[in-house]
């Protein structure tokens, strides 16, 4: 059985900052690639960031220059620093990630619940 969880949300105030923490427990061999996305109230769900196997990065345009990715594999966790943040970035922000849950096992993709960032003053 693999858990992923997130956490990290809250309130912040605009030009704020705050790390979500995507972190998977259980039956964990390895991590690999990690995404995040986010739904506002009343809009679809949109792809935020992603960090693949390799370590390469990738950032919504909306998001590019504020938030970074990153992923720390002894802790399986992926991380979401975000800065700067904007009264538009007040969502549910929720993870996915690949993970290998034996040796040479096949990667599957587990989600978390989400949790909530509220950009307010």
């Amino acid at each position: 059985q693999v858990q992923l969880v997130e956490s990290g949300g809250g309130l912040v105030q605009p030009g704020g900052s705050l790390r979500l923490s995507c972190a998977a427990s259980g039956s964990v061999f390895s991590i690999n690639a990690g995404t995040w996305y986010r739904q506002a109230p009343g809009k679809q769900r949109e792809w935020v960031a992603s960090i693949v196997s390799g370590g390469a990065t990738n950032y919504a345009e909306s998001v590019k220059g504020r938030f970074a990715i990153s992923r720390d594999t002894a802790k399986n966790t992926v991380y979401l620093q975000m800065s700067g943040l904007k009264v538009e970035d007040t969502a549910v922000y929720s993870c996915s990630v690949d993970i290998r849950k034996s040796v040479g096992g096949r990667k599957q993709t587990y989600w978390g619940q989400g949790t909530q960032v509220t950009v307010s003053s």
